[in-house]
């Protein structure tokens, strides 16, 4: 049985923790309490360590409490240079020295009994791995929830490309809440006047012109983040950065690594347990939802709600996620049998719904958990479907000598990002009132791609669509491939892997690929509906995940290698798997201005024409995951 809620919780709050260097960062600690008298007990407990740059009161300050109700001792920190704490924030690099400097702090309480455990999720998850990277003699737990492995590969970046999100992050929930923009409202009221949308359509932003320029600090790690490409920058060989460079002398302690397959985070948290769980002695676990990112966000959290963009799961999809990560600490910091009976690889199952239309006006896909003991699943089959001049999708591959399609990519007009593995694309709403009269921590937050599943078609509200609004696969950009309708249900568990034999006539472009369960016309569908699975790009330069650039030579063929998110699926009878090909999903990533100049600001552009190969010895495909029946 679980820890139940047998104290009452006594908070120290803005206790100052010391770093190594000096700069004092702000905790609160909850503590169990005598339920009579509120006094702290003196018995000592185990910790729980959760760090955060989004303020430690709040959500924040009510999941201490919950946690030390039952018996824990809580830490909730503000990251180096964020809201109390001290010090100059640059994105994660301080973060591997100040998390270990913290469990140790903790450790040598009173209150402690010398067992540190560490919680938290997106930022939360990565300042856990990054503390992991130092392993610190008392860290003994981690419930990892949506976190990174590798910025440069995929989070900051992807496959060459620059995922925008964390420049839509800088300039809201990360620029907005600045110390320097708390301390200063002019610059306050800046940011919360910055349409980030509007920002966006325009093209581009250049430093010392962009809304950042007003908190330098932050439009500085924002700009190397988005022009820094190669492997050799500093900023990618950080242990705050990139954990995948420091897994051997990493912490082996007992750890989950949770995660959704419409996350932003989908492939990093899978590479964490595929590589660690291979690498450590300690138990490691993988926990994959059908969700979309986050925990705590409005007004459901994450694992609490039963649908991700337009697809309904049903309440097969909900989880309790406190209760989970309880159950957890309890096995391996209170030697509770609590956790003995769960999976090492627990994961949801999409797709074996019937396709109908939910009270709420969503498709029911449904789907249902399933366990297995590694990743990717031992027994997966993994099968290539190649692509076809006639827009087939076949497991046969092409026997022609020569065959290809060509099409025209304008940098100007990208194809629109709908839904998908989506997180931080967002602007404050725009409001008349100033931040006294409408605070920024108050202000609604405007989602500007959609996160999860649906339908791909544009809509009035989607960033860079113009009427009249319909389906992406009637661009003129977008090659379809699609497999006939299926005369048996394929179930996909596992990584995929896309390669695109392409060529342009410049020195430099861009090839993404999605994968696609489309779904067949129906009475409550009509128009059927392509419900996006997974997407990757890759940029031309950084094909084959070059360390350094390569530019490309007009005319050649070359292999465009892409890693869509793992997912797992079942196409059903009837419905089709579907391979769409084109050379931007804006703003998912940034757009490549085809010229081989910088890799974002670029003020020239030029348009590319981009021919995608599918013949015997180039067989542009994907490899797919099958589960046996």
């Amino acid at each position: 049985m679980v820890s139940q809620p047998e104290y009452a919780v006594a908070a120290e709050l803005n206790v100052t923790v010391e770093t190594r260097d000096g700069v004092e960062l702000a905790t609160d600690v909850y503590r169990p309490a005598d339920p009579d008298t509120g006094e702290p007990i003196e018995e000592p407990k185990p910790a729980l360590l959760d760090r955060t740059p989004y303020g430690k009161r709040g959500r924040m300050e009510r999941h201490g409490e919950w946690y030390a109700k039952r018996g824990y001792v809580v830490a909730i920190q503000d990251c180096r240079g964020r809201f109390d704490s001290e010090g100059e924030y640059y994105i994660f690099v301080n973060e591997p020295e100040d998390g270990y400097d913290t469990v140790e702090w903790l450790a040598d309480q009173a209150y402690c009994d010398g067992q540190v455990g560490t919680i938290g999720t997106s930022y939360g998850a990565w300042v856990q791995s990054a503390l992991a990277t130092q392993d610190p003699p008392h860290l003994e737990a981690m419930f990892v929830n949506q976190g990174a492995a590798n910025g440069r590969k995929a989070t900051f970046r992807h496959n060459g490309t620059f995922e925008l999100r964390w420049l839509c992050w800088a300039l809201t929930l990360g620029g907005g809440f600045a110390k320097r923009a708390l301390e200063d409202s002019d610059i306050q009221q800046r940011l919360a006047n910055t349409d980030v949308r509007a920002l966006l359509e325009d093209g581009p932003l250049h430093q010392g012109e962009s809304p950042l320029r007003h908190i330098p600090d932050y439009e500085e790690w924002a700009f190397d983040i988005m022009t820094q490409g190669s492997a050799s920058d500093e900023l990618w060989q950080e242990p705050g950065v990139n954990f995948e460079a420091y897994y051997q002398e990493s912490a082996d302690v007992p750890t989950v690594y949770a995660g959704a397959w419409y996350d932003s985070y989908t492939k990093a948290t899978c590479d964490n347990f595929e590589a660690l769980a291979e690498r450590k002695d300690s138990d490691h676990y993988l926990l994959m939802g059908p969700w979309t990112h986050g925990w705590n966000t409005y007004p459901l959290p994450s694992w609490n709600k039963s649908y991700s963009g337009e697809l309904e799961f049903g309440e097969e999809a909900l989880r309790e996620y406190q209760e989970t990560r309880l159950r957890f600490f309890d096995h391996y910091l209170k030697e509770e049998d609590t956790w003995s009976d769960q999976p090492t690889v627990e994961y949801f199952q999409m797709g074996t719904g019937d396709g109908s239309r939910s009270r709420d006006g969503r498709l029911f896909h449904g789907g249902e958990w399933r366990s297995g003991e590694e990743w990717p699943l031992p027994d997966t089959e993994f099968e290539s479907y190649y692509v076809h001049a006639d827009g087939r999708l076949s497991t046969e591959k092409p026997t022609v000598d020569d065959a290809s399609t060509t099409y025209t990519f304008d940098p100007r007009d990208p194809v629109p990002t709908v839904g998908g593995n989506c997180s931080s694309y967002i602007t404050y709403e725009q409001r008349e009132e100033n931040i006294l009269e409408y605070p920024l921590s108050e202000r609604k937050m405007v989602d500007l791609t959609g996160r999860g599943g649906f339908d791909q078609r544009t809509r009035p509200d989607t960033l860079g669509a113009e009427a009249p609004y319909g389906p992406l696969e009637e661009r003129d950009d977008v090659l379809v491939y699609r497999s006939e309708p299926l005369e048996e249900d394929l179930e996909i568990a596992g990584p995929i892997r896309v390669r695109v034999y392409g060529s342009t006539d410049g020195p430099d472009t861009d090839f993404t690929a999605k994968l696609i369960d489309e779904h067949p016309p129906s009475e409550e569908f009509p128009n059927g509906a392509a419900i996006n699975l997974c997407d990757s790009i890759c940029r031309g330069r950084y094909r084959g995940y070059r360390d350094e650039p390569d530019l490309l030579e007009p005319g050649e063929v070359y292999e465009f290698e892409m890693e869509p998110y793992p997912t797992a699926n079942v196409f059903k009878e009837g419905h089709r798997i579907r391979l769409d090909i084109s050379s931007s999903n804006y703003p998912r990533y940034d757009v490549n201005h085809n010229t081989g100049g910088p890799l974002y600001g670029d003020r020239e552009y030029r348009t590319a024409t981009n021919t995608v190969h599918h013949d015997a010895e180039f067989a542009t495909h994907v490899e797919l995951p099958i589960q046996p029946r």
